[in-house]
């Protein structure tokens, strides 16, 4: 048998671990989301919280399951194929590609942002941060932005993990600052509030359409924890030390989003007005509002050098999944082989890599000249492509070993029942998300032939991955008869 060709032994527990929290960049999530979340559900936002980690729990435990059986880069693509076939299994793999795609875009735009808004705050000049407004200035940033993540990602796991070491590190102990802060100012403020355990009861919620609202967007906040499973080959115990890695990041995530939205709540308060964080002047970037407020003017910056950092160090990690899941389709014969060639010294998918980044550069520059509205409407989009792949391979973990699950306990719960209801959950919500983007009103506001822009958008993206499959059909037949990787395909081998 013979591998991918990846640098094994590169990353242990911890760095597995880093690379989870990273790729979902905890301090951007909660700065464009803890506004809109509290304008949906009001008190109970940190009720939706927990409530969006429970089916990325369930589905975690599927990945842990399905990784110890078969340590494989592909991850989703290739336990659905494995599970379900290869035409599902690739539309997996699709949704998973395209949905990184435009995330390495939106964390490309929200890094050049803040860091043009850094350069104002500390050199004083409203004209240098203004310069983000400058589209021409804005792209060309992004660009480099997007050069430089995908020049660390292509010299391998080694430099990526020194890398996020330091990044996560600085997030974590800033947002670590600022609820020890936000509780000390509690009941400074008008609006301040003192703690309710009712905070935390999703039932609270005023409606089931508020509560969905608030869900999905948790659900978001969530996404990227799989990365680390995705560097399962390169991991030392690549059958147990990345699933182990996902739930630990998972518990850092759900604690970090849990004391910051309480410990905000009680010095805010989730009004929409003033200092309150459903406000809408201020909902889609909370800390950029309370930087000053909270931590005070000297402290207050580094709130700003913390979301910067958040969003380049995803933006570096996210390349992660994507060329690893581009490696093994290509080397399974469902892409074309040149993007499973290793690069021999790095040990990393080398080309896989650099043509995600070039796809993620150009993407995003014709987004940007094309219309704002439209770039807005495809990160909305992304939500549909999160629930469709994590659904599916919550589904596939069920059905690959349907045949152990009457073994013990622990198989029915781990491997059937907890996966199931993960993947039924993200369904429902990928289902209510399909009936929203309907609505012209759902993101911009902006409609083709009176439907609403996010849902041609999301649907065009699905149906432009089903093209691809049919071409690859063609190309690739032995693949798409089942003939490349099946049940029995030992896990990480490649054919020449």
């Amino acid at each position: 048998m013979r591998t991918k060709g990846l640098g094994g032994n590169s990353v242990g527990l911890t760095g597995s671990a880093v690379i989870g929290i990273s790729t979902v960049a905890p301090v951007y999530c909660l700065t464009s989301t803890l506004g809109s979340t509290a304008g949906e559900v009001g008190l109970q936002m940190p009720a939706v919280f927990l409530a969006g980690f429970l089916p990325m729990l369930l589905v975690a435990f599927a990945y842990r399951e399905l990784n110890r059986a078969m340590p494989d880069c592909g991850t989703s693509f290739t336990w659905t194929v494995k599970a379900f076939g290869p035409r599902v299994g690739w539309m997996c793999g699709w949704g998973l590609v395209i949905a990184t795609i435009i995330v390495l875009s939106n964390l490309a735009g929200v890094a050049t942002s803040f860091l043009w808004l850094l350069a104002g705050e500390v050199t004083g000049s409203e004209s240098i941060a203004a310069l983000d407004d400058n589209k021409a200035v804005h792209i060309v940033t992004v660009l480099v932005f997007i050069a430089a993540a995908t020049a660390i990602s292509y010299r391998g796991m080694t430099a990526t993990k020194g890398v996020q070491y330091a990044l996560v590190g600085l997030q974590l102990l800033v947002l670590g600052l600022f609820v020890a802060l936000a509780l000390g100012k509690a009941g400074d403020f008008e609006t301040s509030l003192s703690f309710s355990a009712e905070w935390l009861n999703p039932f609270a919620v005023q409606s089931f359409a508020a509560f969905t609202a608030g869900l999905s967007l948790s659900i978001f906040m969530y996404w990227g924890w799989d990365a680390c499973l995705t560097a399962n080959e390169e991991t030392t115990g690549s059958d147990r030390t990345p699933g182990r890695a996902a739930l630990i990041a998972m518990v850092v995530l759900v604690g970090s989003y849990l004391a910051t939205g309480v410990a905000a709540q009680m010095a805010v308060g989730s009004g929409d007005s003033g200092l309150g964080l459903a406000n809408p002047e201020t909902s889609d970037n909370v800390f950029a509002a309370l930087a000053g407020p909270v931590m005070g003017p000297g402290l207050g910056i580094l709130l700003f050098v913390a979301v910067l950092a958040s969003a380049a160090a995803s933006l570096q990690t996210t390349f992660i999944p994507v060329a690893r899941t581009v490696l093994a389709m290509s080397a399974y014969e469902a892409l074309p082989p040149a993007y499973a060639k290793v690069h021999p010294r790095f040990r990393t998918p080398g080309r896989a890599t650099v043509v995600a980044g070039i796809a993620t550069g150009a993407f995003y520059t014709v987004m940007t000249l094309v219309s704002e509205n439209v770039l807005i409407d495809t990160i909305y989009a992304l939500g549909l492509m999160i629930c469709f792949y994590y659904s599916l391979t919550a589904f596939a973990c069920a059905w690959y070993f349907r045949r152990e699950l009457l073994r013990s306990g622990r198989d029915l719960l781990f491997k059937g029942l907890f996966p199931v209801l993960g993947g039924a959950l993200l369904a429902a919500v990928f289902g209510k998300t399909l009936f929203d983007m309907w609505d012209p009103a759902y993101g911009s506001g902006s409609a083709v032939l009176g439907v609403g822009s996010v849902f041609v958008i999301g649907v065009g993206l699905l149906l432009i991955g089903f093209v691809i499959m049919l071409v690859m059909g063609r190309r690739s037949p032995a693949f798409f008869r089942g003939e490349v990787l099946t049940r029995e395909t030992p896990a990480m081998i490649v054919r020449d």
